[in-house]
């Protein structure tokens, strides 16, 4: 049952995603399908997959183990606190800080998840920043030494 009522929030979720996703338009054409193609192409993939969880019968869902739920509630924070400080503290530093909690939430030695955040932090950096050209953010305490 709680598939159902699922189904049917994201059903809604997609409908109105459709209705804002249809109004947009760009003043100046630089592409031939325009700015609303990818939303409305996801919104109704969303309503095909909300229209199967709404049609299928299945067995009672069994929830994970408290535990399990308190590890994916402090991913959800990390991830929370990861997007909020981004812009300020730059992509470098703020990586590194989220992958230290997120390693050791997999089992990884505090010594692991500096060197695994450090290392994700500055290689994720060179390789979009520098090799794809990528514009990251480098936070207020990297721009003077990156120009």
């Amino acid at each position: 049952m709680s598939e159902r009522i699922f189904g049917i929030f994201l059903l809604l979720v997609a409908a109105g995603g459709i209705f804002f996703g249809w109004g947009l338009a760009a003043p100046i054409s630089y592409e031939p399908v325009g700015p609303r193609a990818f939303p409305l192409l996801v919104f109704a993939l969303l309503t095909v997959c909300s229209l199967g969880l709404i049609a299928t019968r299945r067995p009672p869902t069994v929830w994970a183990p408290a535990p399990v739920l308190r590890r994916i509630a402090a991913m959800f924070v990390i991830i929370l606190g990861y997007a909020l400080l981004f812009d300020r503290l730059g992509f470098i530093l703020a990586t590194t800080l989220a992958g230290i909690p997120l390693g050791m939430l997999f089992g990884g030695s505090w010594k692991q998840s500096v060197i695994g955040g450090a290392g994700l932090g500055v290689g994720l950096f060179i390789l979009f920043d520098r090799l794809l050209d990528v514009a990251l953010p480098t936070g207020l305490w990297l721009k003077p030494l990156l120009g």
